[in-house]
């Protein structure tokens, strides 16, 4: 194993830890190590454990040292995603649950793998979706951060810190819609689907871990303004600094340095 990264500055805003790296490899190498001794530890004193992804570009580097690390028992946890459009085929490029089947799931084939499958009834789905999640709790959330500060897809317009619901449906801003062309996942704006289902912001953040790898200069201003602004729905990212265990993981390019 190569030397572990180590962070160019570390700070901690509000309970928010904040690990600065000199590039993006070292960001996703430093996660997925640190991700990965969690999960070995809890696995240690628990029989199952439960986690939630993101599917992104900005988790690619996370996600190949997460996989590639052979001493996690997969077999004995339960995974699932955290958003998913609404009206792409099941089969078309840009799902998230393909990004995490192919990226992840086909990898390390863990016990259990709960799909959102948004090409039916979305109420119906809701139900089913939010029923899984409730059935225990969460112990690790691996999320990033938008270009307009959503996690998962709760944009501003939508975001809700005591939202009631665990898995909802909502119209994606138009920031985030535009975010998806500039990460490569659709051609041109009209390509990028308008409604999504989501995982609310208390399902993510009652996760015991949470793991957050945020690369990039396209994420400047968010990580500044989840840094430096109030707490605030206008940038849903900054709940993260109430979380008792929540990590940021930037590099020079995100953070500014």
């Amino acid at each position: 194993m190569s030397l572990q990264p180590q962070p160019v500055k570390a700070e901690t805003v509000d309970l928010l830890k904040v690990n600065v790296y000199a590039n993006r490899r070292d960001l996703g190498v430093a996660a997925g190590r640190a991700a990965a001794a969690r999960i070995k530890e809890l696995l240690g004193s628990k029989e199952r454990i439960r986690m939630i992804f993101a599917a992104a570009p900005s988790q690619n580097e996370f996600l190949e040292t997460l996989s590639s690390d052979p001493d996690i028992d997969w077999s004995r946890i339960t995974a699932f995603h955290m958003d998913e459009y609404i009206g792409l085929p099941n089969d078309a490029p840009q799902t998230f649950s393909r990004f995490l089947t192919e990226k992840l799931f086909d990898k390390v084939k863990p016990g259990r793998v709960h799909l959102i499958d948004s090409s039916s009834s979305i109420e119906a789905e809701c139900e089913r979706y939010g029923s899984l999640i409730r059935e225990a709790p969460i112990d690790i959330v691996c999320l990033g951060i938008g270009e307009n500060g959503h996690i998962a897809f709760n944009d501003p317009p939508v975001a809700d810190f005591e939202d009631p619901y665990t898995i909802k449906a909502v119209e994606l801003d138009d920031a985030c819609r535009q975010q998806q062309v500039n990460d490569g996942c659709f051609p041109t704006f009209g390509d990028v689907p308008t409604h999504a289902l989501t995982l609310t912001i208390p399902t993510l953040t009652s996760a015991s871990y949470l793991y957050c790898m945020v690369p990039g200069p396209t994420k400047r201003a968010a990580v500044r303004r989840t840094l430096d602004g109030g707490i605030s729905t206008e940038c849903p990212s900054t709940v993260l600094r109430r979380h008792p265990d929540c990590t940021l993981y930037v590099d020079r390019d995100s953070y500014g340095a």
